[in-house]
Formats: structure tokens, C-alpha cells, sequence
């Protein structure tokens, strides 16, 4: 029998795994609501809202949430990012299926996000050297950094939480995350791939060097 937790894909299902049970959670960017559907039928939480920026999915969302028998347990919202919520309204908030760069838009646009109380549960579809470098000198420390696949790539699904402890990551760190279990060879080896790559346009031989370095580092632990 085709079940809610067949929908989702394993991006989805760590992201509601680290979701804290009695906690209010935001699903910002819910697209259909799958996610929020899933969260509503374990019935851990006390109240869900999903917000999406556009009309068209946030109503496919509200189809699938009566489809689902899920429409008087989660809100809709319709908004740009976490604008659609009061400072504090939600302790675990969820913002997935984004680039790491609108991601670090949202939360700047939210101060109130840093705060001790909140997690913030991060997986972004890009860029996941350049968000963990971001959280670490805002004072954030990621409790999880579970690399996960799902429609043939490898994605990082980071729980972040504010400590105000601001500090300069080492860039190995940031690169290769805390990550552990399974994938975690298979993830650094793909963020290799992409420090290679990167590395072929670098000019400065100072800087070539000193990245040269690190991968070898990071080589090192494969």
C-alpha cells in the first residue's frame, strides 16, 4: 500500500526526523505540502504551517492537505519567506529546496531567527560550503549534517542552532561538514569534484596553493 511517507523523498524524510516533537514548525517554500502533510499524520507537533511565495503550488498544497484529511491540522500562508511568520511564532523551521544563497537571504531578512530557542533545519539545493561558512560566523552550530541522495544527487541536511559564539570556520570544515553515516565518503568526494573545479580557474598562485593544500587534506580522508 502506497503510503504519505512514499512521497517523500530522503531530503524530506531527515528534514521532518529532525523536527522536535511539541514544537510549533514552519515549512517555509512547501511547494505541495507534502512535507507538512507527513509532519501533520505523526502528530508530534502542535500546529504546522506551511507558507510558499507563489498562489499556484500554495493551492495544490491545500488539495492535497484535504485530500490528505490533513486540512484543520496545517496553515497555509501565503508570503515571502519568513515574513510570514511572527518573531517566535515557530521554534523549528524548515527551508529546503532552495539554493544556499536565498537561503542566507531569508534568514538575514529575520533577525529573530537568532535565537537559542529556535532550530533552524537547512537543506540546501546548492552551495553548502558557502551556508555553513555563513552559519558559523552568525554564532550557529549544526547539531546534524546528514548528507542524504535523493533524485540521483547527494544534498546536506543541516540543524542548525544559536549559540551567538561567532567565529572564522576552518574552510576543511566547511567544505566536508560534520557529516557522518553512509554517504558521508560519497558527499566529500563530490565536494572534491567541486573544489577541483574551482581550483582550474584560481590565477593567484599564492591561493592556488593554499587550496592545493587543502585538498590534500581532505584527500586524505577518503
Amino acid at each position: 500500500m502506497e503510503t504519505e511517507r512514499s512521497h517523500l523523498d530522503d531530503r524530506l524524510l531527515t528534514a521532518a526526523a529532525c523536527v522536535r516533537p511539541g514544537k510549533v514548525v514552519a515549512d517555509i517554500g512547501c511547494d505541495h505540502g507534502k512535507l507538512a502533510i507527513h509532519l501533520a499524520k505523526e502528530g508530534k507537533n502542535p500546529r504546522i504551517i506551511g507558507a510558499d511565495l507563489r498562489p499556484e503550488p500554495l493551492a495544490r498544497a491545500a488539495g492535497n492537505l484535504k485530500k490528505a484529511g490533513c486540512e484543520e491540522k496545517v496553515e497555509l500562508r501565503l508570503g515571502d519567506g519568513l515574513t510570514v511568520l511572527a518573531p517566535g511564532e515557530a521554534q523549528d523551521i524548515i527551508l529546503a529546496g532552495m539554493g544556499a544563497q536565498t537561503i542566507i537571504q531569508l534568514l538575514e531578512a529575520a533577525p529573530w531567527v537568532m535565537d537559542p530557542e529556535i532550530r533552524l533545519i537547512l537543506v540546501p539545493a546548492t552551495k553548502h560550503t558557502l551556508l555553513r561558512l555563513w552559519l558559523a560566523r552568525q554564532g550557529f552550530v549544526l547539531d546534524r549534517d546528514i548528507p542524504v541522495r535523493a533524485a540521483g544527487r547527494l544534498y546536506a541536511v543541516m540543524n542548525a542552532r544559536y549559540t551567538g559564539e561567532k567565529r572564522e570556520p576552518e574552510l576543511d570544515w566547511c567544505i566536508a561538514g560534520q557529516t557522518s553515516g553512509p554517504l558521508a565518503g560519497e558527499y566529500l568526494a563530490g565536494q572534491l569534484v567541486k573544489l577541483r573545479k574551482y581550483c582550474r580557474g584560481v590565477k593567484d598562485p599564492v591561493r592556488l596553493e593554499q587550496l592545493e593544500g587543502l585538498l590534500a587534506r581532505l584527500e586524505e580522508r577518503l
